[in-house]
């Protein structure tokens, strides 16, 4: 087991060693504190959009589900005439140079396969940077746009937001609630009380201080055609070898085992790279990956192979509560 899969198993189900860590999750919650503070204070350099900007992320480390509500949230504001860019750090993109506009037809190694499968998704711009304020500018300076999404950037300050919306795993929760490096945390648990909205992926309904939302799967895509099939393409029982390089591999195998396959599960490390030796396993079966791993493994893929496409779906409530914000935000742009 790697270094990383024992952290996260112990810091969601517990283990004693973590205790001799508290000094350094001590020094680690001053300095994020002190950081906020600054912010609230209106210290340092910090860059106010001309346009609202909503940032969508977490406190906790791995995967909440992220990318798929940014996507829910692309379509949903351009269903409502809204022209949307997004930001992103780029995590692992090698860029030639920042601020860089990521391009449908670029690499994931060039561009970070979450802003890759976003604009290849969406076609909407996007702008890289590990200084979101310089990829706001740099984006506003090239498209005229009424609303931002920040990929991320919850512990961000430099960039002002309109709107803070936290993800939560349902399932996992925060973990043990402490801090880094003896829990999953990048903020304390306080931080919550501080944002505009959470929402919990995989929640059955909404909570009293959140929404819920869910990751449906959509369809089938194989990676050498682009054939989309439907999910029942498979048939019940059909052994799959199951590939996940996110924040929490296990959502994805769940969720092929609900749909009645039988996965072999191969886990690697969010953002992992690929290539056709790493991923040739054994017994010659059909492959299925997220969408995010896909975005890297398209030029060596075999014809079984697969990815599959979920879509968020965030309960009546949340979609309520949100266009309400949008027409508080945006009032000149939407209403009649």
């Amino acid at each position: 087991m790697a270094m990383t899969d024992r952290l996260l198993k112990a810091w969601y189900e517990g283990h004693p060693a973590l205790a001799l860590l508290q000094p350094l999750e001590s020094l680690y919650r001053r300095v994020v504190q002190r950081k906020r503070a600054r912010f609230l204070a209106g210290e340092g350099e910090i860059y106010q959009s001309p346009v609202p900007v909503v940032v969508v992320g977490n406190i906790t480390v791995g995967g909440t589900g992220k990318t798929p509500m940014i996507l829910w949230l692309i379509d949903h504001c351009q269903r409502s005439g809204l022209r949307v860019g997004v930001v992103s750090r780029g995590y692992g993109a090698k860029p030639p140079q920042f601020p860089w506009r990521v391009e449908a037809d670029q690499t994931a190694a060039v561009a970070g396969d979450e802003p890759l499968l976003i604009v290849q998704r969406s076609g909407v711009p996007l702008m890289i940077d590990p200084d979101r304020s310089r990829a706001v500018k740099a984006l506003l300076a090239s498209e005229t746009l009424d609303l931002i999404l920040s990929d991320d950037g919850l512990q961000h300050y430099r960039l002002a937001r309109d709107l803070e919306l936290v993800l939560i795993d349902a399932a996992r929760g925060l973990g043990n609630r402490r801090c880094l490096p003896a829990g999953p945390l990048r903020e304390p648990v306080e931080r919550l009380q501080s944002v505009d909205a959470l929402l919990y992926n995989g929640a059955g309904s909404d909570r009293d201080d959140g929404f819920a939302f869910r990751l449906l799967p959509a369809a089938l895509v194989n990676l050498h055609t682009g054939e989309r099939k439907p999910v029942e393409h498979f048939p019940v029982g059909q052994q799959v070898h199951a590939v996940a390089g996110i924040g929490n591999p296990q959502r994805f195998f769940n969720t092929l085992e609900t749909l009645h396959w039988r996965p072999i599960p191969h886990a690697f490390a969010d953002h992992a790279p690929y290539s056709a030796e790493v991923l040739n396993f054994t017994p010659a079966l059909p492959l299925v990956m997220t969408e995010k791993d896909a975005v890297k493994c398209r030029a060596f893929a075999r014809p079984d192979w697969w990815y599959l496409a979920v879509d968020a779906a965030p309960s009546p409530a949340f979609i309520a509560w949100f266009d309400t914000q949008l027409m508080r935000l945006l009032p000149a742009r939407l209403l009649p």
